[in-house]
C-alpha cells in the first residue's frame, strides 16, 4: 500500500476522533479561562500536550501555584501509560522504519490514535499514524482556544456532556477486534471489571488514574499473552 493511501485512511479514521477531541477540549478551554490562560496560551498548550488528564492536572497545579518541577513530575506520572503504549507500538513496527518517523509517531500517542493504529494487521504504518493525527491535533487545540474564548458563557453540564462522544468513539474502537476475538472480548470485560474493583478498593483505589491503569495494563497483557501466546507468523499477518 502506498504512502498516500495509507495517509488518507488515517485522516478517514481520525476525523471522527477530531471532532471528539474538539468536543472533550472545550471543556478543558473552559477551565483553562478560569485560571486565567488566554485562548492563544490554551491553544498551544493544547498542541504540545495533546492529553486530557496530564493538561487538567496541569491546569489544576497552575491554578494552585505549583513549580515547573511539581507541574513536570505530576504531568509524567499522569501520562505514564504512554510509556507502554509507545512500547508496544515499537514491537510492531518495521526495524527499518527511520528514527525520525518513530520520534514524530511519539508526539501524539493517545489513547484513540494508538488504539486504531495498532488494530491493523502487520507492520504499523508511519503514514497512517500521521493521517490520523491531522484532524486530531488541530481538533483537540482548537476546541480548547473556542472553550476558553467562550469562558463561562454556556453551562457548565452542557459543555461536560460533549466529553460522552469520546467515551462512544474509544468503544467503537476495541467492540470490532472483540469480536472477532474472543480473547480480546473477554480481556475488555476483565479490564472494565478490574478497572472498577480498583476505584474501590483500599489502597489501590488511592492510586492516580494513571498509576490504576499501568498495573491493570501490564496484569491483563502480560496474563494474556502468558496464556494465550500468539504465533510468529500471526503478528506479523
Amino acid at each position: 500500500m502506498d504512502r498516500k493511501r495509507e495517509y488518507l485512511q488515517g485522516v478517514r479514521d481520525g476525523v471522527p476522533i477530531g471532532l471528539g477531541y474538539f468536543a472533550v477540549s472545550f471543556s478543558l478551554g473552559i477551565m483553562a479561562k478560569n485560571i486565567g490562560l488566554t485562548p492563544l496560551q490554551a491553544a498551544v498548550m493544547s498542541l504540545l500536550n495533546n492529553a486530557s488528564a496530564g493538561e487538567y492536572m496541569g491546569l489544576t497545579m497552575i491554578a494552585a501555584g505549583a513549580t515547573y518541577w511539581e507541574m513536570a513530575l505530576a504531568t509524567l506520572i499522569t501520562n505514564a501509560r504512554y510509556l507502554l503504549m509507545s512500547c508496544a507500538m515499537s514491537q510492531r513496527m518495521d526495524p527499518a522504519v527511520p528514527f525520525q518517523h518513530r520520534l514524530f509517531m511519539s508526539f501524539d500517542i493517545t489513547d484513540e490514535l494508538f488504539g486504531i493504529t495498532i488494530a491493523r494487521p502487520g507492520y504499523l504504518s508511519p503514514w497512517y499514524m500521521y493521517g490520523g493525527m491531522t484532524p486530531a491535533i488541530p481538533g483537540w487545540m482548537i476546541g480548547t482556544a473556542l472553550g476558553t474564548l467562550a469562558g463561562s458563557l454556556l453551562p457548565l453540564r452542557v459543555v461536560s456532556a460533549f466529553s460522552v462522544a469520546l467515551y462512544g468513539m474509544f468503544i467503537a474502537i476495541f467492540i470490532p477486534p472483540a469480536r472477532k476475538d474472543k480473547v480480546i472480548a473477554v480481556l475488555v470485560v476483565l479490564a472494565f471489571a478490574a478497572s472498577w474493583a480498583f476505584s474501590v478498593l483500599p489502597m489501590v483505589s488511592a492510586l492516580s488514574d494513571g498509576t490504576r491503569t499501568i498495573i491493570l495494563t501490564v496484569a491483563l497483557s502480560a496474563g494474556a499473552a502468558a496464556l494465550f501466546p500468539r504465533k510468529e507468523e500471526e503478528a506479523d499477518a
